[in-house]
């Protein structure tokens, strides 16, 4: 029986712990209007050279922005290929200082546009 309550405590803290980490829209759409709107746009539809963002789902959000922090230009190439092109050096710094729950919080913003 005390094994049974160990492990059954266990699971319970493994799902606290997931819910928890769960990315956050509210934090993510006060990031994206801090960070990101004065380029693409409040609804994030784009103008000029930067792309829209709307319509991209929270996991290829987080993908792309960890290209750009990693600095992995031949990713974001293969992916898009504007994306690794001159709009390169302006979003690697930008992305550089997010960490993942940045980046998944905006990731879950974006996904509601």
């Amino acid at each position: 029986m005390k094994k049974l309550t160990a492990i059954a405590f266990a699971s319970g803290l493994a799902v606290a712990s997931g819910q928890s980490m769960a990315a956050d829209v509210d934090a993510g759409k006060k990031l994206y209007e801090q960070s990101c709107a004065s380029c693409h746009g409040q609804k994030a539809q784009g103008q000029g050279m930067f792309p829209k963002l709307a319509g991209h789902s929270a996991k290829d959000t987080v993908q792309t922005l960890g290209w750009y922090k990693d600095g992995n230009q031949e990713a974001l190439k293969e992916y898009d290929d504007s994306l690794g092109g001159s709009n390169f050096s302006i979003m690697a710094p930008n992305a550089a200082g997010l960490s993942e729950g940045d980046m998944e919080n905006l990731g879950a913003y974006i996904e509601t546009l």
